[in-house]
């Protein structure tokens, strides 16, 4: 398998979980403003839509979209619990969250990256994500995970919200067991591997 990426974007998250899951992978980095790799391929031609997370698959199939890679990713590594079961309560709970992070974390803190956002409009963008915060910060309290005790493919891809929360100063101390979380997911090593592997530490 080989993970298309951007540093310390979306993809980090299928990234994190390919490293929990112990898979073998390659990685290859992508501009996506030029959208070419970095050994100077045409990205367009593996993904048209131009995006990362890309998957391509040993058997010739390219997967696009952050919550089903990673859902492919635990299911091919069951025994590492990094999704319930599919067709559990559980799995569409895993479900419900994955959903909640790509609709109303990721797609409210596009604006903020967009140079083209007019700047009378972050101060909205900023009190959508401040919302949904508030409502992640309830649920954490007294549970470790999102899914309770297990670390599961949720929690990589909330981990990168807190972490692009921190690249943009976007202050979460406003809620406590986000915070928690976001430490507690830092350091586990893989997490740590993934991230010293994009360059976002050392």
């Amino acid at each position: 398998m080989k993970l298309y990426f951007s540093p310390g974007a979306c993809s980090l998250s299928p990234h994190i979980v390919l490293r929990e899951a112990e898979m073998a992978f390659d990685l290859e980095q992508v501009d996506v403003r030029t959208k070419k790799t970095k050994n100077g391929g045409d990205f367009l031609q593996i993904n048209p839509k131009g995006q990362v997370p890309t998957l391509a698959l040993d058997d010739g199939d390219i997967l696009t979209e952050g919550p089903a890679i990673v859902q492919y990713i635990a299911d091919k590594a069951p025994a590492t619990k990094l999704a319930p079961p599919a067709g559990t309560g559980a799995r569409y709970h895993l479900q419900e969250w994955l959903n909640f992070i790509t609709s109303e974390l990721h797609k409210n803190f596009s604006p903020l990256f967009r140079p083209t956002t007019p700047d009378d409009y972050k101060p909205v963008a900023r009190e959508n994500l401040a919302g949904r915060f508030a409502h992640v910060d309830k649920h954490l309290a007294g549970r470790p995970y999102l899914m309770g005790e297990t670390f599961t493919v949720a929690d990589a891809y909330l981990f990168v919200m807190t972490n692009w929360a921190n690249g943009l100063k976007y202050d979460l101390a406003s809620w406590p067991h986000v915070v928690a979380f976001r430490e507690r997911v830092l350091a586990r090593p893989k997490v740590k591997e993934a991230m010293m592997a994009e360059g976002l530490i050392k």
